[in-house]
């Protein structure tokens, strides 16, 4: 990182969100998860965090969202690191499915019927029943204590309010649960596997926790501030592939080519990203487009990354 870029990133950043907030407009805030409706529609911030421990935020960037989809990229590591790759993926694919989020469509077409990938509903649901614990709290409190630990911020919680709105509404991941059940791959009570993965959706965070949790993915799994080893590389290596491959929806190819940085969003409107080595970033803007991505965030990060020429490729 030079000097010049975290200058024009304090001198241009607030600039560019207000030029992509207009973006809002073109969006709906998330509702079938009735909670997350309360969100405000024209908001829009960002914090971006070096790898020299240099912070620039703009726009909204306190505000506070929960992390949704966000969390299933560092719930697949977590699998991983309590199991090994080889257990992991003889329960989920590697694949991107061109399929909404949450369709179950290809579970029953495609054989062997695992989920494609760790990030879709059916995936994520599946890598949930993979974490270590004696039951649904204890690996709750693990997935809360390693998102702790990545993001540097002990106060880290779970919005109860979504929490029970997802429960509450739940019922087409209960039918993929129990469907991944009836075909072998889900391991544990339906039940108590979906308590654990409503759960750490509805982790609570901002735009700073964000950007620590993606520096640390961009520095290959050790916190650049502390020093401290987290992730195995090669579990960092997996995580960015699939972000790069499936983390934005089956809008993942656009997004790579229109801003070529590995990223994950949620329907809370979060959007966490990095520029590998260098910069680790949070973004948050509510109102979505019809893939399920932030509209005015998706644009900031295009706006950013075409201005500061930041790409992995």
């Amino acid at each position: 990182m030079s000097t010049s870029e975290m200058a024009r990133l304090e001198q241009s950043l607030s600039a560019w969100v207000d030029a992509s907030r207009v973006y809002t407009s073109r969006g709906k805030v998330a509702a079938y998860i009735p909670e997350l409706s309360k969100a405000p529609k024209d908001a829009l911030g960002i914090t971006i965090l070096s790898s020299a421990g240099q912070s620039v935020s703009a726009g909204d960037s306190e505000l506070k969202f929960t992390m949704q989809s966000i969390s299933k990229v560092f719930t697949l590591i977590l699998a991983l690191m309590d199991n090994g790759e080889k257990a992991v993926f003889d329960k989920v694919g590697m694949e991107p499915t061109g399929d909404n989020f949450n369709s179950m469509l290809k579970l029953e077409l495609v054989q062997p019927g695992i989920p494609f990938n760790p990030l879709i509903n059916a995936g994520a649901i599946t890598i949930s029943s993979l974490i270590k614990g004696s039951g649904p709290a204890e690996k709750s409190a693990r997935i809360l204590e390693f998102f702790k630990r990545l993001a540097g911020n002990d106060r880290l919680s779970y919005d109860s309010d979504v929490y029970l709105s997802e429960s509450e509404t739940g019922d087409l991941n209960r039918s993929m649960a129990y469907l991944l059940k009836d075909h072998g791959v889900l391991e544990g009570k339906v039940d108590d596997v979906l308590d654990v993965y409503f759960r750490h959706c509805s982790i609570q965070a901002d735009c700073a926790d964000l950007s620590r949790m993606a520096l640390v993915l961009s520095c290959n799994g050790t916190d650049p501030v502390t020093g401290e080893s987290l992730i195995p590389r090669r579990f960092v290596q997996i995580a960015k592939t699939f972000m790069t491959t499936c983390g934005m929806y089956n809008a993942s190819g656009e997004f790579a080519i229109q801003v070529g940085l590995p990223a994950k969003s949620g329907v809370s409107g979060g959007i966490l990203a990095l520029v590998p080595g260098r910069f680790g970033i949070g973004v948050v803007g509510p109102a979505l487009n019809a893939k399920g991505n932030s509209c005015a965030g998706v644009r900031l990060l295009e706006t950013i990354s075409q201005e500061m020429d930041w790409s992995m490729f």
